[in-house]
């Protein structure tokens, strides 16, 4: 008798389960409905056009198209119309140099100026101008041998004229340009082809792109009008069919007897001589002219309906839109619609994406640039450095009247209590008056002539004591 097979519960044999693809869409063949069905809406495709790479295309559509140049200019002139403030404890003589600073290097005017190539072009960039570092572009940007005022503003170019990316990629991952070119290639207006470390270039693009699409387009992103061109091209021969259709606004019918008869005959001269007559007879119509008949003939006008029209164009108008991420009211300057629509909740909704793009595409910009001039300006950056972008909405005079309240209180409780001095709250009151227009009167004059008796920092001269130490060589000897 042989040995009987003890079995339990682990040793059976366990299966593996078998792969199968999963189909599970909707279909109903007899009905043709659903996927692989020989219907209309299955024929549709989404091919890749890359149209981004088409830049003869994105310099027409700017210089030609009115929507186009506003979806390029609206979100880049919005982020930088109202700026930034700096939040670091300074004196405010060190941020009105550093204000004089952005204005004689033209700092605001060429990041707008990026902003809007990358918008188009898909990328563009600034390469950073240091005097005395003309030499030493390739090398890695250190801020000990930035020199006092040598920072002189920037060059912006884009993808196409000017700035190709390398083929190095940065590894290091403290880098927050981490996996992106480390060296740029810049074509000069010499002729010149300079290599430029990464650290001394801001960046610029447009939509971003999951990775494949981004190697495609040389590490740059996509242009916002490869976005919306399905869209504008919609919208386009809605509006040029419907300017076609207002010369058909009147039509005009002759009826005229026999002229059936007349044609069957088939003589020539005779067709000529009635053609020649009605050419004449429209060319010489007029609001006073006359229409001469035979007996038998007849003359009618038919008015063409254009309801509907207005609708249709109107919804293509959302699409583009849409598509642009800019509200109707900005970006066609149309009135809102809708009963007691005022539009707020669409602008609001509006604020809040260009305040996402603030965060996202213009502080990575402003975290590399702002340091560089505080270098050149100053010889240190704070250790309290920090900015924050102003409200990119324009207060209702109720709203600004409450911000003007509540700043002035608080400056005056801060007095009040001694820890400010008369002329530190005069500075502040005429500093406030950049964002709110109030208290522009405070002249130097009164500022000089005011108390300056409660001081806890213990004030050194200005010139040596901008940022706020209390010694000259405590910022320079620190280290950064």
């Amino acid at each position: 008798m042989g040995k009987k097979r003890k079995y339990n519960r682990d040793s059976k044999v366990k299966s593996k389960p078998s792969k199968r693809t999963a189909m599970d869409a909707f279909s109903n063949v007899l009905a043709r409905l659903g996927a692989g069905t020989p219907n209309l809406l299955e024929g549709t495709d989404y091919p890749i056009t890359r149209l981004t790479q088409n830049f003869q295309l994105m310099n027409s559509l700017y210089r030609s198209h009115w929507i186009v140049r506003k979806v390029i200019d609206c979100i880049p002139e919005d982020m930088c119309k109202n700026w930034f403030t700096i939040k670091s404890q300074l004196k405010p003589e060190a941020l009105k140099r550093l204000d004089t600073l952005q204005r004689t290097a033209r700092v605001q005017r060429d990041i707008l100026e990026g902003l809007k190539w990358g918008r188009l072009y898909g990328g563009a960039g600034a390469v950073i101008i240091i005097d005395g570092h003309e030499d030493i572009l390739d090398q890695k940007l250190d801020y000990d041998m930035i020199m006092p005022g040598c920072f002189k503003g920037m060059i912006v170019t884009d993808r196409w004229c000017g700035l190709t990316p390398g083929d190095e990629i940065i590894e290091d991952l403290g880098d927050p340009d981490f996996g992106l070119p480390e060296y740029y290639y810049w074509s000069t207006e010499t002729g010149d082809n300079v290599r430029v470390h990464h650290s001394r270039v801001l960046r610029f693009i447009g939509r971003e792109l999951p990775n494949w699409e981004k190697y495609a387009e040389q590490q740059w992103g996509a242009s916002e009008v490869e976005v919306i061109f399905d869209e504008l091209k919609k919208r386009d021969n809605t509006s040029w069919n419907i300017a076609q259709l207002v010369f058909l606004a009147n039509l005009r019918v002759l009826k005229m007897a026999d002229l059936g008869e007349l044609l069957a005959i088939g003589d020539e001269e005779a067709k000529k001589d009635l053609y020649n007559t009605i050419q004449a007879q429209n060319w010489l119509m007029s609001n006073m002219g006359m229409y001469i008949l035979n007996e038998k003939d007849g003359f009618e006008t038919h008015q063409y309906s254009f309801s509907g029209l207005n609708d249709i164009y109107e919804s293509f108008m959302l699409d583009v839109a849409g598509a642009a991420e800019i509200p109707v009211t900005r970006l066609f300057g149309r009135s809102p619609a809708g009963f007691n629509s005022t539009g707020e909740s669409d602008m609001k909704n509006y604020y809040d994406l260009i305040e996402q793009k603030q965060e996202s595409q213009l502080r990575p910009v402003l975290d590399k640039l702002v340091p560089i001039m505080f270098m050149s300006e100053f010889g240190a950056i704070p250790d309290d450095l920090d900015y924050e972008f102003n409200s990119v909405g324009s207060p209702s005079e109720n709203e600004l009247a409450d911000i003007v309240e509540k700043k002035t209180n608080a400056i005056i409780n801060v007095h009040n209590e001694g820890l400010t001095s008369q002329k530190t709250s005069l500075l502040e009151l005429r500093e406030m008056s950049k964002s709110t227009g109030m208290f522009t009167n405070i002249t130097d004059e009164d500022i000089e002539n005011a108390d300056d008796d409660t001081d806890p920092t213990g004030d050194m001269p200005i010139e040596n004591n901008l940022l706020g130490y209390n010694q000259t060589e405590d910022y320079i000897n620190d280290e950064i």
